[in-house]
């Protein structure tokens, strides 16, 4: 799928089907690209499974498929979470500057007393 969304025409074509289906003409007409160029686009997106093709008379509509983009989404936001010990240690120190602030704001009559 990587492949898939690592061209720019086929980003585009990704944008364009978010808002609503579109026939292969209606898409081809966007671009300076000659049509076949933009079916062989679709046809790269049709079997990464992220549009659907639907046969609508003699011409074929285009509609967005969002799942393997979500799955694609969670993995790339697991890149971007501290892992292991880094996770710990922020966590660590956060604990620490609330603590901080914690005890820099008992009045001082309650620090004499105790």
């Amino acid at each position: 799928m990587a492949g898939a969304i690592a061209d720019p025409v086929r980003r585009e074509i990704l944008l364009m089907l978010r808002g609503e289906p579109m026939t292969a003409g209606q898409v081809a007409d966007r671009f300076a690209i000659s049509r076949p160029a933009v079916s062989r686009h679709l046809r790269v997106l049709r079997e990464a499974g992220l549009v659907r093709g639907t046969a609508d008379g003699r011409r074929r509509v285009y509609e967005l498929v969002t799942g393997p983009l979500d799955e694609l989404a969670g993995w790339l936001e697991t890149l971007r979470r501290p892992a292991g010990w880094q996770q710990h240690l922020d966590a660590l120190e956060t604990e620490v500057y609330r603590t901080r602030r914690e005890r820099r704001d008992v009045p001082v009559a309650e620090k004499e007393s105790a």
